[in-house]
């Protein structure tokens, strides 16, 4: 194991050529090395910045140096830290590294701060992960991805189950020391219930690590167009359900209407919306600016418009026009020419022509997406898919108690072993955020980072 009290130094920085590059130091004597270096840093008890000149000896010479300095344990690793800038030079910094060693600093290992980071509380386990996730992202999908990991939207489901899970054992374990008292703490009928409630929300946790270990989770698609474009009838198709209202008055969609789904493999959440058109009273703009913010926020957008209508062109021209004002980063755009059962000669473009009633062309506008949404998982499979990897063992041990826990309370074989089940669960859900850990797990998280990070 680690020793996380010597102070540790490496170039954080990329090693090209750059105006600027860093070097991070983390550990208790990290303002000693950096006094050792020529650093004024007496009596300095708060962040700052400190600028001055370092010999490097040679031919180099000196060098402006400025140090960024935590002196408290109110930093990324819990504990005095600081980063050196200066210039981008690999043999600068190679040079300036080597002294805080001299100095009496020790080369950090591969993850080391990340890992010191963990063990003083800052992250856990997956959001340790996360943090190799943003240094790894290869597009914005990815990164996208991983700073939701960081940002805790896995570990604190996790970790709110865990605690409801042992509040639960406290109360079967209260009953087993008082059981000659005849105390009843949780019946069993109740505690069945709560296990029941925990299996299921284990189960839908499982089920998303199960798709992120392929790739993102759930896509957003979103249906954009004018009134009457067949966007409700498309969504109804593309569903193979009657969700939507139909109908040949224009402007029949006011509200968002979803549908969840899979489309080859993947979690799909379609979007249709209302007709894009004047506001004309607060209804109307309530309705478009709900469609406005769903499709900005929408991973892929289907811009619809009718094929028969006299104006298709200039039509269809306005929404590819909308598109390249309205989308974020990431978002791809599909555009459609609906209801092509009512043209003898389809237009040709760079569109996708199709009826949702005959059903002409949906086999190509699915494929296209389905493309879409592979192409955009090739780009988030990396590090932080391997948190589902190294999850998805841990949570299905945790089911499996789960399940074998409610089996015991529901034949009344006594609450020792109902206990006993409870306790392994509790452990592998710690295993997933951290709460538990062993050197192993430690080694094959942290191992996969690199120097500096």
């Amino acid at each position: 194991m680690w020793d996380i009290e010597e102070t540790i130094v490496a170039i954080a920085s990329p090693t090209s050529p750059a105006p600027r590059g860093i070097i991070r130091m983390s550990g208790t004597d990290s303002l000693g090395v950096l006094s050792r270096l020529g650093f004024s840093v007496s009596g300095v008890t708060r962040p700052t910045r400190i600028s001055t000149t370092v010999d490097l000896g040679t031919p180099i010479g000196q060098i402006p140096v400025d140090a960024m300095l935590w002196p408290t344990p109110r930093s990324y690793t819990g504990q005095p830290s600081a980063e050196l800038h200066t210039i981008g030079s690999l043999p600068l910094l190679t040079r300036l590294t080597q002294m805080a060693v001299d100095s009496g600093a020790r080369a950090a290992r591969p993850g080391e701060f990340t890992m010191r980071a963990f063990l003083a509380g800052r992250l856990d386990l997956t959001q340790a992960e996360a943090v190799l996730g943003v240094i790894d992202a290869e597009g914005r999908g990815s990164l996208d991805h991983a700073l939701r990991q960081l940002s805790g939207n896995l570990s604190k489901p996790l970790e709110s189950m865990r605690s409801t899970l042992l509040d639960l054992l406290a109360d079967v374990e209260a009953g087993l020391d008082f059981v000659d008292e005849d105390i009843e703490f949780v019946s069993d009928e109740v505690l069945i219930q709560r296990l029941t409630e925990i299996r299921i929300t284990l189960a839908q946790t499982s089920e998303t690590m199960q798709d992120r270990g392929g790739g993102s989770a759930r896509i957003n698609i979103a249906l954009r167009g004018e009134p009457n474009a067949g966007k409700s009838q498309l969504l109804n198709s593309l569903t193979e359900t009657e969700t939507a209202i139909v109908a040949d008055v224009a402007g029949t969609t006011r509200d968002i209407v979803t549908v969840d789904a899979t489309v080859d493999g993947h979690l799909v959440r379609w979007i249709d919306t209302a007709g894009m058109e004047m506001v004309i009273d607060d209804i109307s703009r309530q309705s478009q600016d709900q469609g406005t913010r769903a499709a900005g926020e929408a991973d892929l957008r289907l811009w619809c418009v009718d094929s028969s209508r006299s104006d298709f062109l200039p039509a269809m021209l306005r929404l590819q026009e909308e598109s390249k004002t309205t989308s974020r980063a990431g978002a791809v755009n599909i555009f459609v020419a609906t209801k092509s059962d009512l043209v003898a000669d389809e237009p040709d473009g760079d569109w996708i022509s199709c009826s949702s009633k005959t059903g002409t062309g949906l086999g190509q506008l699915i494929e296209t997406i389905v493309e879409t949404i592979q192409g955009r998982d090739g780009e988030e499979v990396g590090s932080v898919v391997g948190t589902a990897a190294r999850c998805r063992q841990s949570l299905a041990e945790a089911e499996r108690a789960i399940e074998a826990a409610i089996g015991l309370a529901e034949t009344s074989q006594g609450h020792e072993f109902v206990s006993a089940e409870m306790r392994l669960a509790a452990q592998c859900l710690g295993e997933v955020t951290g709460a538990v850990y062993t050197d192993d797990i430690l080694d094959r998280v942290f191992g996969r980072f690199c120097i500096g990070k």
